[in-house]
């Protein structure tokens, strides 16, 4: 089938590019024309592993186009999918929905037969049913443009797995058809809910047919608050075990066995329990500060009042990090190098908002210490954000003459590190893990302090 795509960032162009791999024509619809010119040359504008071949064969093989154009795309598809980006606004915690309802606005006058408009933008419950009024009043007459809501679940380094293969698929259609009745695998009876229902399960169809998934149609208010929910969610267990390792540290106890022996316990489960830096990145921050800003303004704040310390103790264990430096550097930074390892908020990724890699690094200059970055995929976007900072093209570059090497991204370049290698070019001899990632007894081995959050004060 025929569809197009608004937003060609991380979302929109993984999903342009797996729409088409699925066997569907696409468009993909932005107004940046500098990022389209290098879409048609099959040029992916960010980091994501598999993407860039799948988007190259497909726009070689004429299956997937791009334009900045809005009269081409309202003529081309009845089915659109919008996933352009919803920053935090300046100076708020609440989500700026303003691009997606520009995309609404300047779409549906154009439209000249019944279209569905299918939402994947992360957004503030109550934005799919706003969204529905702005294209009811901008319609042409005779002319229907429903609002759909589908959120996606990309994990940045995984996105094309996740888009193909993905865990389940939630649908939300306005009036609270489906009452949230899951309908797994092939025949979804996404079809019983009238023409948007049939547009978006023919949409989906390669995916039902080749891997079943559970389909789960609900109404709109419910579809939206599944991501934010679920980040919620994933942001507290993070921010959980961040927490314990502050008593891990005051105790002389060890995060990482703790979260091992914790996790074994099927209801815990052992993912997102990794002590360390924290959580940063696009989605999280900006999602659990979003879920906060709209439960108050609906009235419910008190609910979601939990979230602010999760965002606490999250922002805390970046601080905790430059004082283990300074620490570790006797109480003054300055005049000292630290090479930091890692730029991007997790590896996979070329990423670097709210990262907590950069962050330490910046505050770490400021501070009076030389912070030398080396990151594998994410050095451009770190300059560009931090132009202050010194850059190295490897990791064995950065720690040239260092005293102190922090790895702050858990790249498996840097977990694979050979300590005599390092060892022969750096000053000092300690190593700060802020990832728990790092072999700590083969560095402690080689004559390196080893030292890590969570983890008490070890022997050297």
């Amino acid at each position: 089938m025929r569809m197009t795509v608004f937003g060609t960032g991380y979302l929109g162009a993984t999903h342009a590019a797996c729409m088409a791999e699925l066997g569907h024509e696409v468009l993909g619809v932005d107004v940046d024309e500098a990022k389209i010119e290098r879409l048609r040359r099959g040029e992916v504008p960010f980091y994501e592993p598999g993407l860039p071949e799948i988007l190259l064969r497909h726009v070689e093989s004429g299956r997937l186009r791009f334009t900045t154009g809005y009269a081409e795309a309202a003529e081309f598809a009845d089915l659109h999918f919008i996933g352009v980006g919803t920053p935090q606004r300046k100076g708020e915690f609440a989500a700026d929905t303003s691009h997606v309802e520009d995309v609404v606005r300047r779409l549906v006058p154009l439209l000249t037969s019944d279209a569905v408009l299918v939402g994947k933008s992360t957004v503030p419950v109550g934005t799919a049913a706003r969204l529905q009024t702005i294209a009811d009043a901008g319609v042409r007459d005779g002319v229907r443009a429903a609002v759909v809501w589908n959120p996606e679940f990309l994990r940045e380094g995984f996105a094309v797995k996740d888009t193909l293969t993905p865990d389940r698929i939630v649908i939300g259609l306005a009036g609270g058809e489906g009452g949230g009745g899951v309908r797994a695998g092939v025949g979804a009876a996404l079809a019983d809910f009238g023409p948007a229902g049939r547009l978006v399960e023919e949409a989906y169809a390669p995916i039902l047919q080749a891997d079943p998934c559970p389909v789960i149609v609900t109404d709109l208010a419910t579809a939206e608050l599944v991501k934010v929910s679920a980040n919620a969610f994933l942001a507290t267990k993070i921010s959980f075990i961040n927490a314990v390792s502050e008593v891990c540290e005051a105790a002389g106890a060890d995060v990482t066995v703790l979260a091992d022996a914790i996790g074994m316990d099927p209801r815990i489960g052992r993912r997102f329990l990794g002590a360390g830096l924290g959580f940063g990145g696009g989605c999280l921050p900006k999602d659990i500060r979003a879920f906060m800003a709209r439960a108050g303004e609906l009235g419910a704040d008190e609910a979601m009042t939990f979230l602010r310390e999760v965002d606490s103790i999250n922002m805390r264990r970046r601080q905790k990090m430059v004082d283990l430096a300074t620490e570790a550097c006797d109480g003054m930074l300055i005049g000292k190098t630290i090479a930091v390892l890692g730029a991007a908020f997790k590896p996979d990724s070329d990423d670097v908002r709210d990262s907590p890699a950069l962050n330490v690094a910046g505050m770490l200059s400021l501070k009076g210490a030389s912070a030398v970055v080396y990151d594998p995929q994410a050095l451009d976007n770190a300059r560009a954000l931090f132009p202050t900072l010194t850059y190295a093209s490897s990791a064995l570059e950065a720690c040239e003459g260092a005293d102190v090497v922090l790895v702050a991204t858990e790249w498996p370049e840097f977990v694979a590190l050979d300590p005599a290698a390092v060892t022969a070019v750096a000053r000092g001899r300690i190593l700060l893990d802020g990832r728990n990632c790092m072999p700590a007894q083969e560095w402690r081995e080689a004559g390196w302090t080893y030292r890590a959050l969570g983890r008490g004060v070890p022997a050297s």
